[in-house]
């Protein structure tokens, strides 16, 4: 090596802090040993941050995965997961079924998502609501064997192959299925539900306008645990349907029936009402609401049911004073909505006083009431909802009676009552048990 090259590599090690322990040797040409950092006492020592201290006592990285368990619970459901992304031993904890009981997930099926539907079912999710549907149906169904309730409401995409694909092996922990608004699915699906969800309890079909008599019957043969049916607006079913529930003709029926939805089923008539008394003993609720052939005969026929509790009559022309009569000689009803009936009127109301005693809601809106009807109202003293919203007639002397019987009254409607004054309202809010009233369309005169 020549001097100037030696002189060079000494310069550079002075400019960069470095000098090199080398043997005592003359020869310069041996390897040269490691170079290590001069000592500068008057450059300032660069600052090492401390490691934090390990925490003392009880602190959420101790806690035993159970416990952590049981803090998710109380969480949101949003919140739930986003604590399992937090770390592996979070994740651990939140992937604990406990964590997910009763929760519902609402998810969005454009496409198959093994991952998710695989997290789902070791979270233990059983119940499950598709928002929107495009592909998926399938694999969601097949990777959650012990799913208890599906909602595809509004998926206007569904169809009869979809469910036919979705339904092909029989799923019996499916207790519930909400198919409303599910305007393709006809009398087919229908079949494919009644063979492959024999333990179904809960049936939505509202809105699904291409089901009829038909689809009534292969329910009536297959679903005779069904518990729960609502045929809102269902054009198609007629009397002959009904039967087919009641055990009618061919079908076994559905014996177990207690809530049967039959809002806006316009072909219906008093028949179909016949054929509910005889062969559904255990219907406790039933929505007759814009039923236009329904009259006083069919609930006369109702009247025999011994477990009736609720009855929807919103809207049924056919219906008057001796119909709501019928009804108060069972005495076991607990909600009557007569609203929009106007052939109903404060005769009614002396047969409710006489065999209704136990209602706790009654809805008299825009029927022919005055205040002799609201002073036959105020003695039933259980009552704890009324509606007489549009009763025209209505004036504070009939508010005054109210407020003197209906102690336990909760919820009051007034829309449209414009024949009442603050003073009469006085009475109303003083009302120990009111939280709600409902003024809409009231001013004074």
């Amino acid at each position: 090596m020549s001097a100037w090259t030696e002189e060079v590599m000494s310069w550079r090690d002075e400019r960069l802090g470095l000098t090199e322990l080398r043997e005592p040797s003359t020869n310069r040409r041996k390897q040269r040993s490691a170079p290590y950092r001069l000592h500068r006492p008057h450059l300032p020592v660069p600052h090492v941050p401390e490691l934090p201290p390990e925490p003392q006592g009880t602190h959420i990285t101790r806690l035993y995965p159970e416990l952590l368990a049981l803090i998710f619970e109380r969480l949101p459901v949003r919140d739930r997961g986003r604590a399992a992304q937090v770390c592996r031993a979070w994740r651990d904890a939140a992937d604990r079924r406990s964590v997910w009981r009763g929760v519902e997930a609402a998810l969005h099926l454009r496409r198959p998502a093994p991952v998710l539907f695989a997290s789902l079912a070791r979270r233990g999710v059983r119940k499950l609501q598709v928002l929107s549907l495009r592909r998926g149906l399938r694999d969601a169904v097949a990777a959650l064997p012990g799913l208890e309730s599906l909602s595809l409401s509004g998926c206007y995409s569904v169809t009869d192959a979809a469910l036919a694909s979705a339904f092909a092996a029989e799923l019996p922990a499916l207790r519930r299925l909400d198919l409303s608004l599910c305007k393709q699915v006809t009398d087919s699906s229908l079949g494919r539900i009644a063979q492959s969800l024999k333990n179904l309890e809960e049936l939505e079909l509202g809105g699904c306008c291409n089901i009829t008599d038909t689809g009534l019957l292969l329910i009536a043969w297959g679903l005779r645990k069904l518990r729960r049916l609502n045929l809102r607006s269902c054009w198609h079913v007629n009397d002959a349907g009904i039967a087919h529930l009641c055990g009618g003709g061919e079908a076994r029926g559905t014996p177990e029936l207690e809530n049967l939805g039959l809002q806006d089923c316009q072909r219906l008539t008093d028949e179909a009402l016949k054929h509910a008394a005889t062969g559904l003993p255990k219907l406790k609720s039933i929505n007759l609401s814009f039923c236009v052939a329904v009259t006083d005969a069919g609930l006369r026929h109702l009247a025999r049911l011994p477990h009736l509790e609720d009855i929807n009559l919103r809207a049924c022309d056919g219906v008057s004073d001796a119909g709501v009569a019928h009804l108060a000689e069972s005495g076991r009803l607990r909600a009557l909505d007569v609203s929009f009936c106007d052939k109903v009127g404060d005769e009614a109301l002396s047969h409710a006083t006489l065999g209704l005693s136990g209602l706790r809601s009654l809805s008299l809106s825009a029927c022919r009431l005055t205040d002799e009807g609201l002073e036959r109202v105020a003695r039933l003293s259980q009552l704890e909802t009324l509606n007489i919203g549009q009763c025209t007639r209505v004036t504070d002397r009939g508010l005054r009676a109210l407020g003197d019987g209906l102690r336990n009254l909760k919820a009051i409607d007034l829309y449209g009552c414009t024949c009442i004054t603050p003073q009469g309202l006085d009475h109303i809010v003083k009302l120990p048990r009111l939280s709600v009233l409902n003024l809409g369309l009231w001013h004074v005169r």
